[in-house]
């Protein structure tokens, strides 16, 4: 099915596109293989197609380039990022296990190749090196030719690129960094090994002793099991501190984007919990197995699904992440060049509704 047509393109949920192609294999989001339901089944978002600039299969998926709201990156059928709202989950992402970290000074980004959240991490003086896994080569060089918003820090020298997959690259690399961020895309087909516990177990070991892990943590509307099973099940039993925040993402399904965190030590952003808080649940429940500390935010993006996207926060110690270690002034604001996060709303973000706050107390 044509995903571009008379000059619109449409995003559907993967299992209603499945549907509709008529094709048997419905895509269905996974976590551990326990079947989480579809992304956003359902909902479909729209945008206005102004012109296609790249549109070509990579060696892992389909790639999609168009301008519209800015110019858009689509993997898959699925919006990964605007020029207009990109900000608004890339510091959030960023910049709540950053802040979070009194020092961070070795940086691990898996994922992230359009170059938004490298970006984000390297205004942190503190930073001597970042590390970079992206499986995907041609993401790398089309944001470096139609997002250079984003991918603009690419030359950093700070910057170690390493283009392989993410999973083999922690198994080989034990107590190196002081914060991980893994900016994955949903749990569907390959990506699914990414919401399992061995991946955040992986995750763990590669954190130094007081180190900061924040991962894209869903929709709470959407995928409120898988929040669940990660947050719970995954990163509590194995960090001290586990933490969920919620920001608005306005090209997201639902609005919404949740972020995980979690620390190593007792301080701490994934998905939107209007689509996926079953999806949420689980992975808090399988992160608290692993980490000390798990938490929960979120945020607006306008254009994900729903309209908000979510952050798991986990720390290995029994630090609070949801303040941050090193606040920002308004002219720190002003130096690091946010349109987003700011060190009240680094609070804010974990303040959560009472019907995802039920499904916490009910863990």
């Amino acid at each position: 099915m044509d995903l571009l047509h008379k000059g619109w393109f449409t995003e559907f949920s993967p299992d209603d596109l499945e549907r509709m192609k008529n094709e048997g294999n419905v895509k269905q989001m996974k976590s551990d293989g326990v079947v989480m339901g579809g992304a956003w089944p359902g909902q479909a978002f729209s945008l206005k197609v102004k012109e296609v600039l790249f549109h070509q299969r990579s060696d892992y998926q389909d790639v999609l380039v168009f301008k519209s709201y800015g110019n858009v990156l689509v993997l898959d059928g699925i919006i990964q990022a605007t020029e207009r709202d990109e900000f608004s989950y890339q510091e959030m992402l960023a910049h709540l296990p950053m802040f979070a970290h009194p020092n961070p000074k070795r940086v691990l980004i898996i994922g992230g190749g359009d170059g938004g959240i490298l970006r984000e991490v390297l205004k942190h003086p503190e930073v001597e090196q970042v590390t970079m896994c992206e499986i995907d080569r041609v993401v790398i060089d089309v944001s470096k030719k139609f997002l250079p918003g984003m991918s603009c820090c690419f030359s950093s020298p700070k910057l170690n690129l390493y283009c392989g997959d993410g999973f083999e690259f922690l198994k080989n690399n034990k107590n190196q960094f002081d914060v991980i961020i893994t900016d994955s895309s949903d749990p569907i087909g390959p990506a699914e090994s990414l919401f399992g516990q061995s991946y955040y177990e992986l995750l763990r070991d590669a954190l130094n002793e007081n180190g900061v892990l924040s991962s894209q943590g869903e929709c709470p509307w959407l995928d409120l099991a898988l929040i669940r099973n990660v947050y719970h099940e995954y990163c509590t039993p194995i960090f001290p501190v586990v933490h969920f925040a919620v920001g608005s993402v306005p090209s997201y399904t639902s609005g919404l984007m949740g972020y995980i965190v979690c620390s190593k030590s007792k301080v701490l952003p994934s998905e939107s919990a209007w689509l996926h808080l079953s999806l949420i649940a689980h992975m808090v429940r399988f992160n608290r197995r692993l980490f000390a500390n798990v938490r929960y935010a979120q945020s607006a993006v306008s254009t994900y699904p729903s309209g908000t996207m979510g952050y798991i926060i986990c720390s290995k110690s029994d630090i609070d992440v949801t303040v941050p270690s090193r606040k920002l002034t308004d002219d720190g604001v002003v130096n690091m060049n946010l349109r987003y996060y700011n060190s009240e709303l680094h609070s804010a973000a974990f303040v959560l509704p009472q019907f995802i706050k039920k499904v916490w107390k009910s863990l």
